[in-house]
């Protein structure tokens, strides 16, 4: 009797069995700078399906990064893993636009998509001439979406967001589309906990940042009048395994850390509580003033390796590093720690590949 579950390949061979989805684990398509070019994502995002990982997380970065494209391919080439921005920004489109992009995300996956925003960094907005964030921003934003998709017509709106006269889409909305905000900081923290359904969290950081930020959105949450267990919390754990390449593994831990304390060092050193000098000392090495852009995609081995000597290496700590069990019980020790799910940061499909094996042995 032939088995239902198994499907017939080409030439009458069987293909592989589905693995069980792993809905508590997610990763980054084109994690970084967008690695070989955005044609990658296609095959990222089927082997990631393939693997069983429950989320495929898109980040926006202003070159071939451009998340409405992105999400569109991914979407297309999946049938079974969520897709979700983390993030994007709401002052770069119009919320027209936002709106019926998400509309057409949501139904074109079959209610895959996940609408993730950010408050993005307030220093590129600037050299850009793009007003700042604000919280106040983000809350207001999440309202008028859910009217949308809801097929509400918004008639004279005159709040944070901007002075709309209307905002419409389809009056026969009923759409259920989750909204993720990638949070910080306290308020917006809070905020997460107020409205979205999911808050994604930053890489590199310790287990004591990943319990108070935890805590933060589930009593804001509580305050709200919500069930604090409806808000999925993502730690975001840089996994590199030492099965990759040594200069890999530099440019993914290393040159990574390095750059987001390029970008916003201050609020990364504050809410770890980690050491102001060390940052200073950093800003002021020659060499990293030398590297005309982020040290994740511009820097030269050379250069990572002597960066290497600048950060401490309990701030490299918060990374899932070593062979795939002891990465695949570093993830289960972000669940310990608060986490409702788990982004596995900065690899592709094929170099978590291992440590998926070893993390589903782990769970029986």
């Amino acid at each position: 009797m032939t088995d239902p579950s198994a499907g017939s390949g080409r030439g009458g061979q069987l293909e592989p069995p589905v693995p069980e989805p792993l809905s508590e684990l997610g990763f980054y398509l084109l994690a970084g700078a967008g690695g070989e070019g955005p044609a990658t994502l296609v095959q990222e995002a089927r082997r990631g399906e393939e693997l069983g990982l429950g989320t495929a997380f898109i980040s926006e970065r202003w070159n071939i990064k451009e998340a409405s494209s992105l999400t569109g391919a991914a979407c297309a080439v999946t049938t079974r893993m969520r897709i979700a921005t983390a993030a994007t920004n709401h002052n770069t489109r119009h919320p027209l636009i936002t709106g019926s992009w998400a509309t057409t995300m949501h139904r074109l996956s079959g209610g895959r998509f996940t609408l993730g925003i950010g408050r993005g960094i307030g220093a590129l907005y600037a050299g850009f001439g793009i007003p700042a964030v604000t919280t106040a921003q983000l809350e207001d934003f999440a309202a008028v979406m859910r009217r949308l998709w809801r097929g509400e017509a918004v008639i004279g709106h005159d709040g944070p967001i901007g002075r709309y006269p209307v905002l419409f889409l389809d009056s026969d909305f009923r759409e259920n589309i989750p909204l993720g905000l990638v949070a910080f900081g306290p308020r917006t923290l809070e905020l997460g906990g107020r409205v979205f359904d999911d808050v994604i969290l930053h890489t590199y950081f310790p287990p004591p940042t990943l319990r108070r930020c935890v805590a933060t959105v589930k009593t804001a949450a509580e305050r709200a009048g919500r069930d604090p267990g409806t808000v999925r919390v993502w730690s975001c754990l840089a996994t590199v395994g030492d099965h990759l390449p040594e200069e890999l593994r530099l440019k993914k831990t290393v040159a990574r850390l390095a750059t987001y304390l390029q970008g916003y060092g201050d609020l990364l050193i504050r809410t770890n509580d980690w050491d102001p000098a060390v940052l200073q000392r950093f800003r002021d090495d020659p060499v990293v003033q030398s590297i005309g852009g982020g040290i994740d995609s511009k820097a030269t081995t050379a250069q990572i390796e002597h960066i290497a000597g600048l950060i401490p290496d309990e701030w490299l700590a918060s990374a899932a590093t070593g062979t795939p069990e002891q990465c695949a019980r570093r993830i289960r020790d972000e669940f310990g720690d608060g986490a409702d799910r788990v982004i596995l940061h900065g690899a592709t499909p094929d170099e978590l590949a291992p440590i998926l094996a070893a993390y589903r042995a782990g769970r029986t």
